[in-house]
């Protein structure tokens, strides 16, 4: 029996330490995972160690990483306990501290049960009055002792019932009590799946990063090699995840789908920009791949890592067959920019090809830059959800660079539920937004390009756009002969602007 001085003695001080240490320690192995992750994804490629003894220790890696991210897992269920733990363990020794100075001022005792002792009979009525003074003291302290003693005992009772439950998780990985390196075959054992996860398919960009990371690195693996048209298709995920089952789809879509159709020719412009970008020492990313419809997002540097992002929403007439060359290309220039405007920064672009773009003559069509802005908001959302998850690292500054009727969708997709998620904005050659001014884009910064040179830019199509003077935007530098399809070229002034945009380093005023 825990007795009321046992409650008294306990060293509360070292426990709360224990605790914030394993706070810590919990905090430090999500990052820790992730290195493993990347590390592992790297060991066995081509420009790294490749070979069987290369596939060897990478495999080895996610093993590792399975049973970290598991008893990370079960550390931070406990660590919950454990604080509750903490708390109760501090009441529980402030009141029975308090129980026996109150007894001991009022000349009593409190036996293990926490009962008083000593305590006086009550008082005569022949009693002096400094005599019935004292026995009334010591009676009322021995009733508040009492009660102290019983506060005490039922905190110390939530303080066992916290420690039990903290220990629940770890005995479920047979790792209490036991030398883990002697155990870590075991515990490996228990923690990689037997069975492959089934990916949320219709889950959000938020719910989906959430259970991503809440998968061993073993049970992503398995979710790419089982499901990879789902894995692939999914925003919210990271982009190597999302790289790697797009590469099997990509595969496959050459392998199976018929010469001629579209989907084949979607494939061979997608795996023939893949090897260029390779070739030119480029990291590429394989974000979205639908070749049924048409559909693709490419990046040019790794987007899981990188600080600063642009997303590129091209116009109409663009297409992966006849202009995903061309769209990267542009997308490796403005990252080019981007690292003239901050050496050093960590830059990633996405030539995004995800929606339809219509024809000329049906552009005045709202249901494409409808269609399309749904999809370009899920796709940001994405973008950040699965750079918001735990040991994702920081969020990156993210810029939407929309060109022509890509503004137009970008308009839409400032109107969807929630605000867009950009932190930048930039217009070029815009026949307006449909947001009546800047700020209904939803961004903190809105930029715009336009040039005499370029009717669309000046059509008011779709309502006000950089033209207007009232719009509300920041202008970009342009030429006066910079024609509709010159805002990226090299020699022109706009590129280089573009560049400090998504680099942040740009004065928006």
């Amino acid at each position: 029996m825990t007795t009321t001085v046992d409650l008294a003695g306990w060293d509360v001080p070292q426990l709360r330490g224990a605790v914030v240490t394993l706070g810590v320690v919990v905090d430090r192995l999500a990052p820790w995972r992730g290195r493993l992750d990347q590390l592992g994804r790297e060991l066995g490629a081509a420009g790294s160690w490749s070979g069987p003894a290369g596939h060897v220790a990478a495999a080895a890696l996610v093993e590792l990483s399975t049973v970290a991210s598991g008893v990370g897992g079960a550390l931070a269920a406990s660590l919950t306990d454990l604080t509750g733990l903490s708390a109760a363990a501090d009441e529980a020794q402030e009141l029975a501290a308090e129980a026996l100075a109150v007894a001991a001022a009022g000349g009593v005792g409190l036996d293990g049960a926490g009962r008083a002792v000593g305590v006086p009979a009550p008082p005569a009525p022949a009693m002096a009055p400094d005599q019935l003074a004292d026995v009334e003291a010591a009676r009322s302290a021995a009733v508040l002792a009492e009660a102290r003693a019983e506060e005490a005992g039922l905190a110390a009772a939530r303080a066992a019932a916290c420690a039990r439950a903290a220990l629940e998780p770890l005995t479920r990985l047979g790792a209490v009590a036991v030398p883990v390196p002697d155990r870590f075959a075991d515990l490996a054992g228990r923690l990689l799946p037997v069975w492959t996860p089934q990916v949320p398919a219709t889950a959000g960009p938020q719910d989906a990063a959430v259970w991503w990371a809440g998968l061993t690195a073993a049970g992503q693996l398995l979710a790419i090699d089982a499901q990879p048209g789902a894995v692939g298709a999914l925003d919210g995920l990271p982009a190597w995840a999302r790289d790697r089952a797009n590469r099997a789809n990509l595969t496959a879509a050459l392998q199976h789908l018929p010469p001629g159709s579209v989907g084949h020719d979607t494939a061979r412009a997608v795996q023939h920009t893949l090897t260029e970008l390779v070739a030119a020492g480029a990291v590429a990313q394989l974000l979205q791949f639908d070749p049924a419809a048409g559909l693709v997002a490419l990046t040019v540097g790794d987007l899981d890592t990188a600080a600063a992002v642009g997303v590129l929403v091209p116009g109409v007439e663009t297409t992966v067959v006849d202009d995903l060359a061309e769209v990267v290309g542009d997308a490796r220039d403005v990252a080019a920019a981007a690292a003239v405007a901050a050496p050093g920064l960590a830059v990633a672009t996405v030539a995004w090809l995800g929606y339809r773009t219509p024809r000329w003559f049906t552009s005045v069509s709202e249901h494409a830059s409808q269609r399309g802005g749904r999809d370009l908001d899920r796709a940001l959302d994405g973008l950040a959800g699965s750079r918001g998850a735990r040991g994702a690292g920081p969020a990156p500054r993210t810029t939407v660079l929309a060109h022509s009727y890509g503004t137009v969708v970008t308009g839409e997709a400032a109107r969807a539920p929630g605000r867009l998620a950009a932190d930048a904005v930039v217009l070029l050659g815009s026949p307006g937004t449909g947001t009546g001014r800047a700020e209904g884009l939803e961004a903190a910064e809105v930029y715009g390009a336009w040039s005499p040179a370029d009717p669309i830019a000046w059509s008011g199509w779709y309502g006000a756009g950089p033209f207007d003077i009232g719009f509300g935007d920041v202008p970009l530098p342009t030429e006066p002969t910079q024609w509709h399809t010159q805002y990226y070229d090299r020699d022109r002034p706009t590129l280089a602007a573009i560049g400090e945009v998504v680099a942040g380093t740009r004065e928006p005023r």
